[in-house]
């Protein structure tokens, strides 16, 4: 419980934690925010770790003179792309054995709205998970297993990076510090979560009303 309390007060406090990161680290911030980046795209134990909203709080600090906005968003688009690309090589290398079986550290029911969300958009969806919650960490990992070509990955990997860091990083810097969405920095952050989680919860609904059967060989894209 005490995990949920912190985990809570950092979404609806975020611009506080970032502050103080900011003030207690200085330029080693980009490092945290890189590894963050990193690990939330790249590990699928760690879906729940803060994306669109860091991105966008990032941003909005990088407006404050906090950071460097060109080189903020170098670094988290680079750690975006470094972390689906480990993510997709650990899937491919791990291979469909986690289809077959219950993996302790992994959620099945995370993998099963991926590879549904993969029976519907195909290669696409590299680019389309990267603004949906979850499907952005899973995504990579159900592709490597699921043997798409790598050079098909990486143009949608390479390209929905640059799309997302660059849609929240440049969003928090020319409106997050607006006089309306700074009184209402939290409520902000919550909305942008809200939105995000809206796709993943349609098509979860879809699932349950037409379950399918799900297969790893249906990932593979060329």
């Amino acid at each position: 419980m005490d995990w949920l309390a912190f985990g809570i007060d950092l979404i609806l406090h975020l611009d506080r934690y970032l502050d103080l990161i900011i003030r207690s680290f200085g330029l080693w911030t980009y490092l945290i925010l890189f590894i963050v980046i990193f690990i939330e795209t790249g590990l699928v134990v760690t879906p729940f770790l803060p994306g669109d909203s860091l991105l966008f709080a990032s941003g909005a600090f990088a407006a404050k003179g906090s950071f460097n906005v060109s080189l903020l968003f170098f670094m988290l688009w680079l750690a975006a792309v470094l972390g689906d690309t480990a993510n997709y090589w650990i899937g491919h290398y791990v291979g469909p054995r986690v289809f077959r079986e219950n993996v302790r550290w992994l959620k099945r029911e995370y993998l099963e709205r991926t590879q549904a969300f993969y029976d519907k958009h195909g290669g696409k969806t590299i680019f389309l998970a990267r603004f949906i919650p979850i499907i952005r960490t899973f995504a990579p990992f159900v592709a490597g297993i699921g043997k798409m070509r790598y050079g098909y990955f990486i143009t949608y990997n390479v390209v929905g990076g640059l799309v997302w860091t660059g849609l929240f990083i440049f969003g928090g810097y020319f409106f997050g510090n607006l006089p309306f969405v700074k009184d209402n920095f939290s409520f902000i952050i919550i909305a942008i979560i809200l939105i995000s989680v809206v796709p993943a919860a349609v098509e979860a609904l879809r699932s349950r009303r037409a379950p399918a059967s799900v297969a790893p060989s249906k990932t593979s894209v060329d």
